[in-house]
């Protein structure tokens, strides 16, 4: 199980994921040794991985948000065969193995009907469907990072860490085929040094630094961190769909995502029309948070939960075995 130290590290990566071992090991109060220790074992035991991606933006793509009501006895070769698709992130089973959940990528100007039903393989096992699309992300998304409220830095660590990060400038940049190996190696390991990405893409390190510099400004290339909750001692995943009035839909969206037992919430279309997604240690502990932080939001005007039983995908990552890896290594 992970430590305090464990998860300040997880906490300054999320703000600078591609910081020196020394700058982040001045930051949390440790070894610059002892930060690429702890962070290698991290990689080595699948409960963290740095991953560089291209935005959807990039490449004029919208995400969306899918909800699939199956049949329990195939839900699984479904949601499996669902997670292995490169377009498709953040796939999970819940509502006690009956419902798969996740977000899939499609070219702007899409049909709702057409995100989902012309990848997903025929089967009577689909019950019902819905697909909305992800309309706006609350909170500071590229410069947050869930860590459980355990283990966090101070608003002066924060601001060390978050000085090292390209801001976007836009507008998005649409990567070329020269980039390809670029990102591919970024997506496998989004912290590989300019040596190792000079050697793929068969350029000199100054290109290959002046390269990711162009792509972070233009908000074409992220960094993120796929960490798996469980294994920080946070069983009980969930995703709340909410009802709202469209005038508070900015204010009350903004307060649940500064939670902290929230990893993410946004704006969608449907009839629910904010998601959250929520990080518990166990049932009791959503209990607390239901009845009193997310009860104290006035504005909600219904809900719904979706009990995560199973992870399949996080944004670049499959999880097998209980470890995040690479989806080529499946």
């Amino acid at each position: 199980m992970a430590d305090d130290l464990d998860r300040r590290i997880i906490h300054g990566l999320h703000f600078a994921p591609r910081v020196s071992f020394r700058l982040l090991g001045e930051v949390v109060g440790v070894s610059e040794q002892t930060v690429a220790r702890r962070y290698a074992a991290l990689r080595r035991s699948g409960v963290l991985r740095v991953v560089g991606l291209s935005t959807p933006a990039a490449h004029g793509q919208s995400q969306w948000i899918a909800r699939l009501r199956c049949r329990p006895d195939a839900v699984g070769p479904l949601a499996e065969s669902l997670a292995r698709r490169p377009e498709v992130a953040y796939a999970n089973i819940a509502s006690g193995g009956s419902e798969i959940n996740c977000i899939i990528r499609a070219p702007v100007g899409t049909a709702h009907d057409d995100v989902l039903l012309r990848r997903l393989p025929r089967a009577a096992s689909v019950l019902d469907m819905s697909v909305d699309l992800l309309l706006h992300p609350f909170g500071l998304q590229s410069a947050a990072g869930w860590t459980g409220g355990q283990g966090s830095l101070t608003e002066e660590q924060v601001r060390r860490l978050a000085a090292e990060r390209i801001a976007p400038t836009g507008p998005p940049v649409t990567p070329g085929e020269a980039d390809a190996p670029l990102l591919a190696a970024l997506a496998e390991d989004g912290r590989a040094s300019h040596t190792h990405l000079a050697e793929v893409t068969g350029w000199s390190k100054p290109r290959v630094a002046r390269r990711l510099e162009v792509l972070e400004a233009a908000g074409s290339l992220v960094f993120d961190v796929d960490i798996l909750p469980e294994r920080l001692g946070y069983d009980t995943n969930a995703i709340l769909w909410l009802q709202v009035d469209l005038s508070r839909l900015q204010r009350i969206g903004e307060a649940v995502s500064r939670h902290e037992e929230v990893a993410f919430a946004a704006a969608v279309s449907g009839r629910h029309n904010i998601m959250a997604v929520v990080m518990c240690r166990d049932t009791p502990d959503f209990y607390r948070y239901l009845s009193t932080r997310f009860a104290g939001i006035e504005g909600i005007r219904g809900y719904e939960i979706s009990v995560r039983v199973r992870r399949l995908k996080q944004a670049a990552s499959l999880i097998h075995q209980g470890r995040l890896i690479h989806p080529a290594l499946v």
